[in-house]
């Protein structure tokens, strides 16, 4: 007989640290790589598994991610799937979700109402590929209460991450620290180190009891990675998921066990490095595991002029549908739709969203544009920083980021 499987999605971050991409939206629903946003990912994931009861915890500035779920991820209610955004319902009292913990403990009734024999709670804010069913599959044969992912890294980057230290069986969770300065390296690979991915498998009793249990301790801060896991690790009750043992259909050497967490701007823009290469190292044409979405229907990219200096040309980048480029350059650059770059303009290394216009002989280098930005006439972004800086949100690493709809001074 077939396990029932409930996947529950927390999409409630509030991505202070990508403001101002987040000013308007919750992390969750940033655009990403063109077309998609950031929660096509983990659904493209769980939909390819075949899990299709997906419930999406949402909390902070959630209107612009429910549209998209909404519009674009419609499943065959005539066989009983779906994927619905679920916010806050304060069922418990006037409040909101105190922590991820608190959103699946305030969310019970709708375990309850699925009874599923085991729930998949994962992010919806990291780019990567992952078949979920290897790794129930894995959780299901160890019997355990909770399956942590992780992915391996290096041990002397461990400060860095959430940290699950495991026995000598290299299965069997002995310790999950957040940024620890002593780590200690895995029994088969001294020199690396569990990284957790934010994804957990857990049989559903353990976890109805858990996030119970942990609603009535006042001094916790009701968080799934630092307050549950640890609670069932004490119990020697938590596995880890080794990432490297993942095959996903249609991956490559090049890209398999990527996983990238955008969690600021300079990853963000970094991942979106990752996609242009000649060979990615995220390969978004694997067609075996493709990353779903809706993006309109706009017309094909176009490419007009081709004589002396006005040549409409992209070269290393990724232009999305609806795009025009009339006689500019651009290079290593992710174009969304409905952009439309004019003569002479020179766009190098940028994210440019929905919606943008870039004016004749105005130069971007290194740069996020969000959504609607009007980009005037002979106008340089990211060729003076120090200018920038007083003008725009500019990065650790020197990315200069306008926020949507912008305006852009000269």
């Amino acid at each position: 007989m077939a396990v029932k499987v409930l996947a529950i999605v927390l999409a409630g971050g509030e991505g202070k640290r990508l403001m101002p991409l987040t000013a308007d939206r919750a992390k969750p629903g940033v655009p990403f790589g063109g077309i998609y946003r950031m929660i096509d990912f983990v659904l493209s994931n769980l939909a390819n598994a075949g899990y299709l009861k997906i419930v999406v915890l949402t909390q902070y500035k959630s209107h612009s991610l429910d549209r998209h779920i909404s519009k674009t991820w419609r499943m065959s209610t005539l066989l009983g799937n779906y994927v619905t955004p679920v916010p806050a319902q304060q069922r418990l009292g006037p409040r909101w979700f105190a922590g991820s913990a608190d959103a699946i403990y305030q969310s019970l009734n709708l375990i309850n109402d699925e009874s599923p024999d085991y729930v998949i709670v994962f992010g919806a804010d990291h780019i990567y590929r992952m078949d979920p069913k290897q790794m129930v599959n894995d959780h299901i044969a160890s019997g355990a209460a909770v399956t942590v992912a992780g992915i391996r890294q290096p041990l002397s980057l461990a400060d860095q991450f959430g940290v699950i230290d495991v026995g000598p069986d290299g299965k069997r969770i002995k310790a999950f620290r957040e940024k620890p300065k002593d780590a200690v390296g895995l029994p088969d690979s001294p020199d690396e180190v569990y990284a957790s991915m934010g994804n957990y498998v857990f049989t559903t009793r353990a976890l109805c009891e858990a996030v119970t249990a942990d609603a009535q301790n006042p001094d916790s801060k009701h968080d799934m990675g630092g307050n549950i896991i640890p609670m069932l690790v004490e119990k020697g009750e938590a596995n880890v998921y080794d990432f490297r043992d993942n095959d996903v259909p249609g991956s490559t050497d090049r890209d398999r066990g990527y996983w990238r967490d955008v969690g600021t701007l300079d990853s963000f823009y970094e991942a979106h490095r990752d996609l242009i290469a000649t060979l990615p190292i995220f390969n978004l044409y694997n067609h075996d595991w493709p990353i779903f979405t809706n993006y309109g229907s706009w017309p094909p990219a176009k490419f007009v002029h081709g004589y002396d200096d006005r040549q409409g040309r992209a070269i290393d980048s990724m232009i999305s549908p609806g795009v025009v480029v009339s006689g500019a350059l651009v290079e290593r650059s992710v174009i969304s739709p409905n952009v439309r770059v004019n003569s002479w303009a020179h766009v190098d290394g940028a994210v440019i969203m929905e919606g943008v216009s870039v004016g004749r002989r105005a130069v971007i280098r290194n740069a996020i544009i969000d959504k609607n930005v009007i980009i005037p006439e002979g106008a340089q972004i990211g060729v003076d920083l120090e200018k920038d800086r007083k003008l725009y949100t500019v990065s650790d690493n020197g990315v200069v980021v306008i926020g949507k709809g912008q305006r852009i001074e000269l």
